[in-house]
C-alpha cells in the first residue's frame, strides 16, 4: 500500500512538473504537447494503442521467457563444465563488444518484419545479463557445503541439482529483473528498423505525421508496461525465493 501511495505521488509530481514547464516555456503542443492533450489522445486512441501493445507485449514477453530459458541453460551448462568455460565464455564476453543495436538490421533481414526478428532482439539484449548473473551466483556455492555432499557420495549433477542451483537463484532473479527491464528495450528497437505493428512502429508513425501526442501516448503505454512487468517479475521472484527456503532450500 505504501509503494502504491509512494508511486501514485511520484507521477503526480511528475506530471506537474511537465505542466509547469509548459506554462512557463509556452512550448507548442506539436514539440511537448501538454499532460492532459496526452492523456486525451490515450483515451481517443486506445483501440489503435492497444491493438499495438498486443503486439510489443507478445513480443516483450516471449523474448524474455525465451532469454531466461537460454540464459539459465547457459550459465548451468557454463557452471557445470570447465570446458565451456574455457571455450563458451570468451565468446559470450565478445559477443557483448558488438552492440545488440546494430544488429537489428541484420535481424530484420534474416528473419524478416514480423514479430521473430523482434522477439530475437529481445532476447539477445537480457541473455547475457541473466547468463552472467546466474553464472557468477552458481560459482559462489561455498565450497564447504560440495565438499560435505561429495563426502556423502552426491554426484556432481546432484550437487547442481540440490545445492548449487538453488543457493544462485538470487542470481537469476536479478538478472530476470535485469531482464524484464532491458527487453522492452529490445522489442521497441526491433520495431523501428522494420515492423508494421506493434508501439515503436506507431511511435515512428506518429512522428511521420507530427502527432507528438500520439508519440508520448505510445511511450507511456510503454514506460507502464515495463513498469508493472518489473514489479510482476520482482513479486514472481520473491514468491519463489520464499517457497524455496520455507522448503528447506538454501
Amino acid at each position: 500500500m505504501k509503494t502504491a501511495i509512494t508511486a501514485l505521488a511520484s507521477t503526480a509530481l511528475a506530471l506537474a512538473l511537465w505542466q509547469v514547464l509548459i506554462w512557463i516555456t509556452g512550448v507548442p503542443n506539436f514539440i511537448l504537447p501538454s499532460p492532459l492533450r496526452v492523456l486525451q489522445t490515450m483515451a481517443e486512441s486506445r483501440a489503435l494503442l492497444a491493438t499495438h501493445f498486443v503486439t510489443t507485449a507478445s513480443e516483450i514477453l516471449i523474448g524474455l521467457a525465451l532469454g531466461a530459458l537460454l540464459g539459465g541453460l547457459t550459465a548451468i551448462g557454463l557452471a557445470a563444465s570447465p570446458i565451456a568455460r574455457q571455450l563458451v565464455r570468451p565468446m559470450l564476453v565478445f559477443s557483448q563488444a558488438v552492440p545488440v543495436f546494430a544488429l537489428a538490421p541484420i535481424l530484420t533481414l534474416w528473419f524478416g518484419y514480423g514479430m521473430g526478428s523482434k522477439i530475437l532482439m529481445a532476447l539477445l539484449i537480457i541473455y547475457f545479463p541473466i547468463t552472467s548473473a546466474f553464472f557468477d551466483a552458481l560459482m559462489r556455492t561455498p565450497q564447504g557445503w560440495i565438499d560435505m555432499a561429495r563426502v556423502m557420495g552426491a554426484s556432481d549433477a546432484r550437487i547442481m541439482r540440490m545445492i548449487r542451483i538453488p543457493a544462485a537463484l538470487p542470481g537469476l532473479a536479478s538478472g530476470l529483473r535485469l531482464g524484464a527491464v532491458y527487453a522492452p528495450i529490445g522489442a521497441i528497437i526491433g520495431e523501428w528498423v522494420g515492423a508494421s505493428k506493434g508501439l515503436g512502429y506507431l511511435m515512428l508513425l506518429a512522428n511521420g505525421r507530427a502527432k507528438t501526442d500520439l508519440m508520448f501516448a505510445a511511450l507511456i503505454v510503454l514506460a507502464v508496461f515495463t513498469v508493472l512487468l518489473h514489479a510482476a517479475v520482482d513479486r514472481a521472484c520473491r514468491a519463489s525465493l520464499d517457497r524455496t527456503r520455507e522448503g528447506g532450500g538454501v
